[in-house]
């Protein structure tokens, strides 16, 4: 790998191949020579406003075809990007945009009418609408030891912390070796721009002369993600271990065009992979294994048909240039231990905070000339045949939905509370490969309006991370030391509304079993509501899909939202299909 910046390797790539087209979508294609050529329009604009070497620039923006461009355009300036989550609450941008002390913050209408953070200036895709185009120039030399991104995920202090990556980092993933030939030549732009997966989609077809395919803006619907791998001749795709387990179970047969899928983020259930590889016996499926602390990506294993399920799917072996360690407490070689990580995609650390970076990077011993390793506090062995099992968690960090999760930045929005005394959260298994958090209150005062402390959350926290349920204690369990006992927390109440209003037609009988199945309950009443019942949104997606199969009607996922009872959704059914309304004896 040479000495240059992404950007650098991208205009290389343009200069090579400037008609090949780069990036594809439902507005069109365009080639190298065109997303160069508007990228240095971004240059020129954002230079123009102070945007130069190690300056961060937030971006808020939906995923489109100029969200590409304006992240070419910053790295062109010196400057590096900091993706924001287009589904964050406002409070929590402004947290992340304060403790940047971010000057410019690119952002697209859409964002600007639902609620941008303030405190810096907005650059709208629309402010270049009337710049001149430039003359296609070289950007700002930038050396690979400069960020490339800071990119946010929980924080076990209370607030988000900033993992700060380099070009050489970014470009250890991007140039891996394992990225050539068809299989990847047109990959899936399908993960929010802030999670770190996002990091491949964009950066491994630009630098390998392939071609993005962007996902249309909003959440996944297995319907559309079929329609798009099928329309724009997608080749690879990667889907978290969520969302991939619900496609093996609804629709496996939707990933029948792709040459490969990846998948990983949580635990993969083997029944899931051989459902996969039984419909798509073509298909090769890839399980990924890494951190944003590492560039996404450090081991990975393939798996194709046939294929017989063990217990686990092993994450298997290191990528090029990653060393992985599985070591005791006092960093020696143990066959079962904590796993620590080194190599080049070990990023920088965390950006303005010296001392977790020192906690967490590591000097890399066993190489020596000041490397690091990245300690992750994920517990591992090594199989028979040398591969990478994963065996839980040193810490209480857990994952939802594909996100990391410190549950004591969740205690502490939940005790920020004016009547909250204390809170603990924990996470607890549901369905197979599905976890949520159950927050424990203890309050101020005998009244404590439960649905008014999870709307403060939400008004805090991405929705991930707001707790599936509460329940309220008198005092937190505590262990002989006097610290929390997390085992001795009691099983949560269900969140269950009163549901007084009889089932009267067929649909609605239909889908308060749908939604029973889907939400693992015994009955759902007609008027129980999907989020008061804890849904999820992986659960969304099977549900739509099972409407869809025994009622015949597809929702659009936010339509879905905004009608999340049986009863309200009857309505909309009955609209579309004037089914047969009689009454249920």
């Amino acid at each position: 790998m040479d000495a240059r910046s992404l950007h650098e390797h991208f205009e290389a790539m343009a200069t090579r191949t400037p008609d090949a087209v780069a990036l594809s979508s439902a507005d069109g294609e365009i080639s190298y020579r065109e997303l160069d050529e508007r990228a240095e329009r971004w240059r020129h604009h954002l230079a123009a406003l102070g945007a130069g070497p190690e300056t961060p620039v937030a971006v808020l923006m939906e995923r489109s075809p100029e969200l590409v461009v304006a992240t070419l355009g910053i790295l062109k300036t010196g400057a590096y990007y900091v993706p924001l989550h287009t589904a964050y609450p406002t409070e929590r941008l402004q947290t992340i945009v304060d403790l940047l002390g971010a000057p410019l913050l690119v952002v697209d209408d859409a964002m600007l009418e639902r609620g941008a953070p303030s405190g810096c200036r907005n650059v709208r895709p629309g402010d270049l609408a009337d710049s001149k185009p430039a003359e296609v120039t070289l950007g700002v030399l930038t050396s690979p030891s400069q960020l490339a991104y800071v990119m946010f995920t929980s924080g076990s202090t209370g607030e988000p912390k900033g993992v700060a990556v380099t070009h050489r980092d970014a470009l250890g993933l991007a140039l891996d070796r394992q990225w050539s030939g068809a299989t990847y030549a047109r990959a899936l732009m399908i993960s929010p721009y802030a999670f770190g997966m996002s990091t491949f989609e964009l950066w491994m077809p630009l630098l390998n002369g392939g071609c993005i395919v962007l996902y249309p803006p909003g959440d996944v619907e297995i319907a559309t993600l079929r329609e798009v791998i099928v329309k724009q001749d997608v080749s690879v795709v990667h889907l978290t271990a969520g969302l991939f387990r619900v496609v093996a179970e609804e629709a496996p047969e939707c990933l029948l065009p792709l040459k490969e899928v990846m998948t990983g983020g949580d635990v993969i259930p083997p029944a899931a992979v051989a459902r996969v590889l039984e419909a798509c016996p073509d298909l090769i499926v890839r399980a990924m294994y890494g951190a944003t602390e590492t560039t996404l990506f450090t081991t990975h294993s393939q798996f194709s048909a046939p294929y017989s399920p063990g217990s686990t799917v092993p994450v298997g072996k290191a990528m090029d240039n990653m060393r992985t360690y599985i070591l005791d407490e006092q960093l020696r070689p143990a066959a079962e231990g904590e796993l620590y990580v080194g190599g080049v995609g070990v990023a920088r650390g965390y950006l303005g905070r010296p001392g977790l970076t020192a906690e967490r990077f590591v000097p890399d011993h066993f190489v020596g000339g000041g490397e690091r390793m990245y300690r992750t506090g994920d517990l591992a062995r090594w199989s028979q045949d040398g591969q990478l099992e994963l065996l839980g968690r040193a810490d209480d960090q857990v994952k939802i939905r594909g996100f990391r999760v410190e549950p004591a930045e969740v205690e502490s929005v939940l005790s920020g509370h004016p009547d909250v005394a204390h809170a603990a959260v924990i996470s607890r298994d549901f369905e197979a490969g599905d976890k949520r958090l159950i927050a424990y209150l203890v309050p101020k005062s005998a009244e404590l309006d439960v649905t008014a402390v999870h709307g403060y959350a939400a008004a805090r926290l991405p929705d991930f991370m707001v707790p599936a349920a509460f329940a309220i204690l008198e005092a937190l369990p505590l262990t002989a030391n006097g610290k929390l006992d997390r085992k001795a927390l009691p099983a949560p109440p269900e969140n269950r509304s009163a549901s007084t209003d009889e089932v009267r037609t067929p649909v609605q009988a239909t889908l308060c079993a749908i939604f029973a199945e889907v939400l693992e309950k015994a009955d759902v009443g007609v008027d129980e509501d999907f989020f008061d019942l804890s849904g999820q949104s992986m659960q969304a997606i099977r549900m739509i899909m099972r409407i869809e199969q025994e009622l015949g009607v597809r929702f659009p996922i936010p339509q879905f939202y905004d009608n999340s009872t049986p009863a309200m959704l009857a309505v909309l059914v009955e609209e579309q299909t004037q089914p047969d309304t009689t009454t249920i004896a």
